[in-house]
């Protein structure tokens, strides 16, 4: 019912438009091209029979708006399946058709309005509009549109500036019931509420309330959100809807990455920050939990609280905020209007009661008055009839027409009695009724001020809770930049502390080398020892085959003799002497290359101050030079 509600708006302005002369009749042939286009852009699949049959061309004349309705009902709204068609195009179709005749730019170009932000206007009015036709936008509506825009563009307008302007509105187009269309875009088109905005960003501020209304955007921007596979962080534009989240590639929206389902079984939840990520949260679905970062605390908490709205909204079966609200604010205003037409009777009953009132008074004294006049008639009858009769010669000729005369007046007297008693009683009556619609007056209007006191008390107790709210957010804020601060020190303190375990671990590494340096040397220390322990064996060895050879020679010692080719010659023993001792040497110059300085000095010492080293090849020198035999 409230998409054909939406639908029969835009098709009256196109079928108006179409009504040249503004007579409530279209031409057969315009209405069967409409039908037509009403087909495509619907989605409705083509029925030519229905259509020529009700467009015939032998009957002559054109067919009126209640004509063409029964047609409209059964052949294209009645098949009609919300979401199978673009509204958008939809609407694009019967602005086309209604602009051409009726809307009118300014006549020297400084119009501030685009076709395309006239479009979006249009399309704002019939959202907000009355179910009245012609269709006009009541002073609240109006009021309200005007305010979203203005804060859009971070302006603030007050109230009597807009009762002002609306007011200056309604009497140049001489009504009161609201605006039509053609004044509110003119309203928009002449600058009078914009304050010297530009049109760049009239234009921004009309795209978003028309994403917000009519689109059922309830927020959007960029956040950053964590992949399901490859678990990295890409940045996405969000747009909220009631039914569902989506994410773009870009705020043009046309590259679309996915979207996130909503019903009553998700919930939002906040997450702590980590992995470099701040001001996170997670929607929970039935089949996937999406990780999301904003860019500081306020957006986080813009975006749970819409996400939360858009989740009790399908919760309680709705599927639209503005919708909802704009239903709100109607039966605000009939409440209104109820409260204000009773008002109006009571007190007209009241009046009424008043001037009854007066009139019936006015009648109590015209009674008591000829009851007066009665009372002294009687009293003269009275005194006449006292009067004697012997002293009054026509008496006795006159005596019955006074008391026929009395008797009348009694019984008319009687009657006025009644009259009055009647009167007085109405009176009483309509003083008691008057007394208890003054009570209830008095009751309204008691009513009225505490109702205005309990308002005034909730406006107080709202700013309270806001102000509340605000320094809750503020020290959330200070808290949120404390734990921050707390999280970068322990961060750098962690810097700190591996820093510090990479030092000690080179440090170790470096001392570990160390011992094993001083173990090795050790080792070659001990290598040396030995060798040097070997060396003054060795030394020790050949200062007693030296001691041997340098023994003198004394006459008589027998030699060996050895075996020779020349047996009549004997080689000098001096001679054997000086080769042997030149061996020695030479043995020992090259033993001198394998000690260390230590062993050579020992060696002199061994030698007793002898500059001539001595070899440590001790064995072979016995097998060269073998000791003579005793």
């Amino acid at each position: 019912m409230a998409l054909r509600k939406e639908l029969l708006k835009s098709i009256w302005y196109a079928f108006t438009a179409l009504d040249v002369e503004k007579s409530g009749k279209v031409s057969k042939s315009q209405l069967k091209v409409l039908s037509h286009n009403l087909y495509t852009v619907l989605h409705i699949p083509h029925d030519p029979v229905a259509l020529e049959e009700h467009f015939r061309d032998d009957d002559d004349g054109p067919v009126s708006s209640q004509g063409y309705m029964p047609y409209l009902n059964k052949y294209i709204l009645d098949k009609v399946e919300e979401g199978a068609f673009v509204k958008e195009h939809f609407d694009e179709l019967c602005w086309t058709l209604t602009a051409k005749k009726n809307y009118r730019t300014g006549s020297n170009g400084n119009s501030m309005l685009s076709n395309q932000d006239a479009f979006r206007l249009w399309c704002l009015f019939n959202f907000l509009s009355e179910d009245k036709y012609p269709l006009i936008m009541v002073p609240d509506e109006v009021e309200y549109l005007l305010k979203k825009v203005l804060s859009s563009m971070s302006l603030e307008v007050s109230l009597a500036e807009l009762e002002e302007l609306l007011a200056q509105e309604a009497q140049a187009a001489q009504t009161t019931g609201g605006l039509s269309v053609w004044q509110f875009l003119e309203l928009f088109n002449s600058g009078r509420c914009l304050r010297g905005v530009g049109r760049d960003t009239l234009s921004m501020a009309i795209h978003e309330v028309y994403q917000e209304l009519i689109q059922d955007v309830l927020k959007q921007g960029y956040l950053w959100k964590r992949g399901h596979l490859r678990r990295n962080w890409a940045e996405r534009w969000f747009q909220l809807q009631p039914s569902c989240l989506c994410y773009f590639g870009s705020e043009e929206c046309k590259e679309k990455r996915g979207t996130i389902p909503l019903d009553g079984q998700c919930c939002v939840q906040v997450l702590p920050d980590r992995e470099g990520k701040r001001c996170m949260f997670c929607v929970k679905t039935a089949s996937r939990t999406y990780e999301m970062s904003a860019s500081d605390t306020r957006q986080r908490q813009e975006w749970t609280a819409a996400i939360q709205m858009a989740i009790r909204l399908q919760a309680e079966g709705k599927t639209s905020l503005h919708k909802d609200l704009k239903q709100k604010r109607r039966e605000q205003r009939e409440q209104r209007e109820r409260r204000r037409a009773a008002k109006e009777e009571e007190l007209l009953r009241l009046q009424q009661l008043q001037e009854e009132k007066e009139r019936k008074l006015q009648e109590l004294e015209l009674l008591q008055e000829a009851q007066r006049q009665a009372e002294r008639l009687l009293q003269e009858e009275e005194a006449r009839r006292r009067t004697p009769a012997a002293s009054l010669p026509w008496a006795p000729l006159t005596c019955s027409a006074p008391l026929q005369a009395r008797a009348s007046m009694q019984a008319e007297m009687e009657l006025k009695e009644e009259e009055a008693a009647r009167q007085r009683q109405r009176i009483e009556e309509l003083e008691d009724m008057q007394q208890r619609l003054q009570e209830a007056l008095q009751l309204e209007v008691k009513a009225r001020r505490d109702e205005e006191a309990v308002r005034l008390a909730q406006t107080r107790l709202l700013e309270e809770e806001e102000e509340k709210l605000k320094r809750l957010m503020r020290m959330k804020e200070d808290q949120e930049r404390y734990i921050e601060q707390a999280q970068q020190e322990k961060q750098e303190l962690q810097q700190e502390m591996a820093l510090q375990s990479r030092s000690l671990q080179l440090a170790q590494q470096q001392l570990e080398e160390v011992r094993q340096n001083r173990q090795r040397a050790d080792e070659d220390v001990e290598a040396a020892k030995r060798k040097l322990r070997q060396a003054s064996t060795n030394v020790r060895h050949w200062n007693v085959q030296m001691n041997r050879l340098m023994h003198p020679i004394e006459p008589g010692d027998k030699r060996p003799t050895t075996s020779s080719s020349f047996t009549g010659f004997q080689p000098p023993l001096l001679a054997r002497r000086d080769s042997s001792l030149k061996r020695l040497t030479r043995w020992g110059s090259q033993g001198s290359r394998t000690t260390s300085p230590s062993t050579s000095e020992q060696q002199k010492s061994l030698n007793g101050g002898d500059e001539a080293p001595i070899s440590a090849s001790g064995p072979q020198e016995d097998k060269l030079d073998p000791e003579p035999e005793n």
